[in-house]
């Protein structure tokens, strides 16, 4: 059949609106809303048959039963809503009432057309009302990862909005050896700060076992200044809380929840973080798509150690060389050391140890140098972990030897591993 025989069999049906008219034959033209394909149909079926123009209104149409006339007042809705929050990108959803997505099936069988012919009602009505929004805020609409939706219930007449999480991403340093990464629970009231509803006497009812983390000196500012509602703390890795991060410092991704504004000034955020605290500096903020999760969560770089160790006898110096040597270059077979295996699952990893550099301090003192494969337990390296890790600096000298500080001067050396497109964020231009 041609497109004018299908026409008068969808016109037959009557009444039907130009909108609904016009969506059963989105598939055969472009570059016309359905309304104004609709009229056109039905202008050329009535000059074509000699018959009385009659158009529907949408309030008379049985298909849509007149919601193809409120486009508009949604659009409405929509703006309203999301004009609080600084955007750039959206979508539209629609929840169709049941009768009307029958309608519209109905009306495809009746003029002997298929079911899935040209577009359905819901999709049409996300595309105009989304037209709508995206003109009158300036959005650009994103079907894959959009900075909100505003999904229509027609049925329950409500408009919901999901702003979804922003994110910033840099390097931290810890500049103290008395400050996990993230928020530390205290064990004793499991975080509630009371105990039989008084204050927990093991973390003065704070609820944390330690005061402060990276995470709580970060992550508020940068959710203040996007005006978020709660901000979660992803490192790309994370070193011993007694260890210091210097050097390039370690990634990380603030996500930020519900943000107001996703495009803040980051070098104001970053400034207010490293004045309010001499125990973390940031540094190298920037905007970050979601996708900066995941890259920080999977990296598995190399880092660069310096250890101080201490050995419970006097080592000959020749020794101490000698064993270093081994260690360089060395593959290490390393079981899950013993203070960490109540949260780690129980294996055997093999890392190489890629360079190992000793300094005698004295004959009970040395500092290591150590470029290492992501993964690595140093502090184990070191003392052997009662034979868990093999080799190990104790194991070759034969002696007891502890690390008594340790820093990490480098993850992945002085490159950033993140210089990806995908993954940074350019604020709009107005």
């Amino acid at each position: 059949m041609t497109v004018l025989e299908d026409a008068r069999a969808v016109l037959a049906e009557a009444p039907v609106c130009d909108a609904c008219v016009g969506r059963v034959f989105a598939d055969r033209s472009h570059g016309l809303t359905n309304a104004d394909r609709g009229r056109a149909l039905r202008v050329t079926v009535a000059m074509t048959d000699d018959t009385p123009f009659e158009a529907t209104p949408p309030d008379e149409c049985w298909v849509c039963e007149g919601r193809c006339g409120d486009h508009d007042a949604w659009a409405d809705r929509v703006v309203d809503a999301l004009e609080t929050s600084v955007l750039e990108t959206y979508q539209v959803g629609t929840r169709a009432p049941p009768l009307i997505e029958e309608n519209d099936r109905l009306l495809r069988e009746s003029a002997g057309l298929p079911p899935d012919a040209g577009e359905s009602f819901k999709s049409a009505y996300n595309r105009e009302v989304g037209r709508r929004v995206g003109e009158r805020l300036g959005l650009t609409l994103d079907l894959e990862r959009p900075d909100a939706v505003a999904l229509l219930d027609l049925d329950a007449d409500t408009v919901e909005v999901q702003i979804h999480s922003a994110f910033v991403y840099g390097r931290y340093r810890k500049l103290s050896r008395e400050l996990p990464q993230t928020k530390w629970p205290c064990s004793a009231c499991d975080g509630d700060g009371e105990v039989r509803g008084d204050p927990c006497t093991v973390c003065d009812g704070s609820g944390y076992r330690y005061p402060e983390s990276v995470e709580q000196l970060v992550a508020p500012h940068v959710c203040e200044a996007m005006g978020g509602t709660a901000a979660t703390f992803h490192g790309a890795g994370r070193e011993d809380i007694d260890a210091r991060m210097l050097g390039t410092g370690r990634p990380f991704v603030v996500e930020v929840e519900s943000p107001r504004d996703r495009f803040p000034d980051v070098e104001a955020i970053q400034a207010a973080i490293n004045d309010a605290t001499e125990k973390v500096a940031v540094k190298g903020l920037r905007l970050a798509t979601y996708r900066s999760v995941e890259r920080v969560k999977e990296l598995d770089a190399d880092k660069t150690y310096r250890a101080t160790v201490e050995f419970s006898v006097p080592v000959d110096a020749d020794a101490l060389r000698a064993a270093a040597d081994r260690l360089d270059g060395a593959t290490i077979e390393q079981d899950t050391p013993d203070r960490v295996d109540h949260r780690r699952a129980t294996k055997t990893r093999t890392r190489r140890v890629h360079r190992c550099a000793v300094e005698i301090l004295d004959d009970t003192h040395a500092e290591l140098e150590l470029d290492t494969e992501g993964g690595l337990y140093v502090k184990e390296l070191v003392n052997g972990d009662g034979d868990r890790t093999d080799p190990s600096l104790a194991g070759l000298l034969g002696v007891r030897a502890e690390v008594t500080a340790l820093d990490v001067l480098a993850v992945e050396g002085a490159e950033d591993p993140f210089e990806v497109d995908d993954i940074f964020r350019t604020p709009p231009t107005d």
